[in-house]
């Protein structure tokens, strides 16, 4: 009985000890509470905890008062976040037994704006203080772009590696821009603020990326009439058909192309429309075939017309022996058989639309003499009884009759136009007569 009733005694007395030392919290100094105490002791710490705030900024309204190592603080600071670090700093004193922070946080206007002010008297005075390496990095800025722009004005290394002045003032806008990137990044290594150039390029990135989706239309013309200009598809005064449109071409600009239709119209076609679509050049070759269709009453010897037709167009002196003409029977109908005439001419000495209506006028002249008939699409009901003989196949007669000229004097005439059209815009234009040909 005697052994339970000190058992239950050495109980109690370790929760008594134990239960300061479990009532602490993280934020209370940690460690053993000593039994000395005295006035001086606690003045001393007092002494240590203002020489401590005393070296820091924000706590020149803080006071401090210590009784049997409990600190208590009051006073005001700029922000909460100053107030909370107190228990840090005073909790690393020795002798502090516990913390009572009543500090809070300032509501006077002037005490929160002296720090600002502060701040910005301090920044100007380092601002005045970095002029003279200032002027240092924005000279070799300025010198930088300086040869940049020198190195661009020349004519001679752009003008030989450019096929033409478009392309030449391509290269002279990268030239200009290499040098001031280079300029700034020389700049901000004498200042010493490199790192600010990434985030210059990344802003400029996302600008650029912003513009290039607002502006696609103009970005595809622009690089299409880039690759048009190294491509040369086709030259100034060539005849050609795009989308549907034939004219002689005029000239290409940075944005669009630019045909003189035969009725002497301008058209204009977008860049990015030329560089995906069918292009037919007429010009390109001098060899040129036209064709044209002739009818003739399926009673006619067929053999014969072919024959005829073939030797007509044969002595015209535009068309040429090689490649030779050539005669087919391409359709029949009711009461019409459509033969096809072909013919190859030098368009560049003579005009295409002239020499196909002279052989068409020359094959229906000899087909007149030689009693052809091309009948009209009628019909006429004969009975057998009172079907009449068929008359004797006449013979063949082929009249000498006089070519027509077929110059292409409307091409000449066309083509002053487009001459004097150049002229004007002569330094917009980005086809050249000795460019490489695609």
């Amino acid at each position: 009985m005697n052994m339970l009733r000190h058992l239950l005694a050495v109980l109690t007395l370790a929760t008594v000890l134990c239960a300061p030392v479990c009532a602490q919290t993280t934020s209370q100094p940690q460690g053993e509470i000593t039994v000395e105490d005295s006035a001086e002791q606690d003045a001393a710490i007092a002494v240590r905890i203002r020489d401590i705030m005393a070296e820091l900024d924000g706590y020149s309204n803080v006071t401090v008062t210590v009784s049997s190592g409990i600190v208590t603080l009051r006073g005001t600071t700029l922000d909460a976040a100053t107030a909370t670090r107190l228990n840090d700093l005073v909790g690393r004193v020795k002798g502090v037994v516990a913390i009572e922070n009543e500090v809070t946080e300032t509501t006077d206007v002037v005490e929160r704006l002296n720090p600002a002010y502060e701040r910005f008297k301090t920044r100007m005075m380092q601002a005045v203080a970095m002029v003279p390496l200032l002027g240092v990095a924005l000279l070799a800025f300025a010198l930088v772009v300086l040869a940049g722009v020198l190195l661009a004005r020349a004519k001679y290394p752009w003008e030989r590696i450019a096929p033409n002045a478009f392309i030449a003032d391509i290269y002279r806008q990268i030239v200009r821009l290499v040098f001031v990137v280079a300029g700034i990044v020389i700049a901000l290594d004498i200042l010493n603020a490199t790192a600010l150039l990434g985030t210059i390029l990344g802003a400029a990135g996302i600008v650029g990326l912003a513009i290039g989706f607002a502006v696609r239309d103009t970005v595809e013309n622009f690089i299409a009439s880039i690759m048009l200009s190294f491509r040369q598809p086709f030259r100034p005064n060539d005849t050609v058909e795009i989308e549907g449109d034939v004219g002689k071409v005029i000239s290409l600009t940075s944005r669009a192309t630019i045909l003189l239709s035969f009725d002497g119209n301008q058209i204009r076609i977008p860049n990015s429309m030329v560089f995906k679509s069918r292009i037919i050049n007429y010009t390109r070759n001098a060899e040129r075939r036209f064709v044209f269709d002739v009818g003739v009453a399926p009673a006619t010897d067929l053999a014969a017309a072919k024959a005829l037709a073939l030797e007509t167009v044969n002595k015209l002196p535009f068309v040429l022996a090689t490649p030779a003409p050539a005669i087919w029977i391409e359709t029949i109908g009711d009461s019409t058989i459509g033969i096809r005439v072909t013919g190859w001419i030098d368009q560049h000495e003579t005009g295409f639309a002239l020499a196909r209506g002279e052989s068409i006028r020359q094959v229906l002249i000899a087909f007149d003499a030689a009693g052809i008939e091309m009948p009209e699409p009628t019909f006429r009901v004969v009975s057998p009884a009172s079907k009449p003989d068929a008359p004797a196949k006449p013979a063949v007669v082929i009249r000498e009759v006089e070519t027509e000229d077929v110059q292409s004097t409307q091409n000449e005439a066309l083509e002053k136009i487009v001459d004097q059209e150049r002229a004007e815009r002569a330094d917009k234009d980005l086809l050249t007569r000795e460019g490489e040909e695609e």
